[in-house]
């Protein structure tokens, strides 16, 4: 298997797992209070890859500079968008939090632009962008006009999608670790510092938490959260923040079916233009000059 044919099968996995992420943060906050949802969902996520890296015979950094740079990744690209989506999403629904996503791709084309002197703008991603922004604006129209999701919700999502893309080019400039050491250190420091921030999470009654909500917290956690870090971390060190960025023209596609099916969100004409429009502006993007 080639090396670009492996990086396109690990970031169709990473689209299936995080578009499913915005439909189980709905369903966990059935129960769970947005603080309880980032801290739970990190905790299990932790753990998860810990147990990973004991399988794989891995020992966690013992030097002080790779845990200052896990902190920011944990802060920046885990606590923060988490929190943002979770309250978001008590007042929106699941399908508008993953296409509100797809602002993540354009904010990190033209950050990568200025931060990472390999990732400059050409005329294909300049086109790509228009592309896939015109998918975006077909889908988000007619699903903030039908009164289903409020400003403020709407602003916090979008404050999530904005907090990954800085992420992404810090990932990109700070030096680079083993995707099983990084995503098991980023996740036990996200924890550690969630039960800082929220300590009545430290406090849980599971005889009271329902199975849907329980299910739910637990998939957030082991495949959205631990599995898609480590997934997450080896595209960043083998493709880069511009290829990485392009799973989120299609998570919204994925999080805005998947509620539709699931959960009865409504489907309009324009969802199957903006698909045809997202994908066509992937495929622009990453040609070459």
């Amino acid at each position: 298997m080639s090396d670009t044919t492996r990086n396109y099968l690990l970031l169709a996995s990473l689209i299936i797992i995080w578009g499913s992420s915005f439909l189980l943060t709905d369903r966990s906050l059935l129960f769970f209070s947005p603080e309880e949802v980032v801290t739970y969902r990190l905790t299990i996520g932790a753990i998860s890859m810990f147990l990973i890296s004991i399988i794989y015979s891995k020992r966690l950094s013992r030097s002080l500079r790779p845990w200052i740079h896990f902190s920011i990744y944990a802060v920046i690209g885990n606590i923060l968008p988490y929190l943002l989506i979770s309250t978001g999403q008590l007042s929106i629904t699941s399908g508008m939090a993953g296409l509100l996503m797809a602002i993540m791709p354009l904010v990190t084309l033209v950050l990568a632009h200025f931060f990472l002197p390999n990732d400059k703008l050409n005329k294909f991603k300049v086109l790509g962008f228009i592309c896939g922004i015109s998918g975006v604006f077909f889908i988000l129209a007619p699903s903030i006009s039908n009164g289903s999701n409020t400003i403020f919700g709407i602003i916090l999502v979008l404050g999530a999608a904005c907090a990954y893309s800085v992420n992404t080019i810090i990932a990109s400039r700070l030096t680079s670790y083993d995707p099983i050491i990084s995503s098991t250190c980023v996740l036990i420091v996200a924890s550690i510092l969630s039960f800082i921030i929220w300590p009545h999470t430290l406090v849980i009654n599971f005889s009271e938490i329902p199975l849907l909500s329980g299910s739910a917290i637990i998939l957030l956690g082991v495949l959205s959260t631990g599995i898609a870090a480590y997934i997450y971390f080896i595209i960043i060190n083998a493709a880069g923040a511009t290829f990485l960025s392009n799973i989120n023209y299609l998570i919204p596609v994925v999080a805005f079916f998947l509620g539709a099916l699931l959960l009865g969100e409504e489907i309009l004409w324009q969802n199957i233009l903006a698909l045809i429009l997202i994908i066509s502006g992937i495929f622009i993007s990453r040609k070459k000059s």
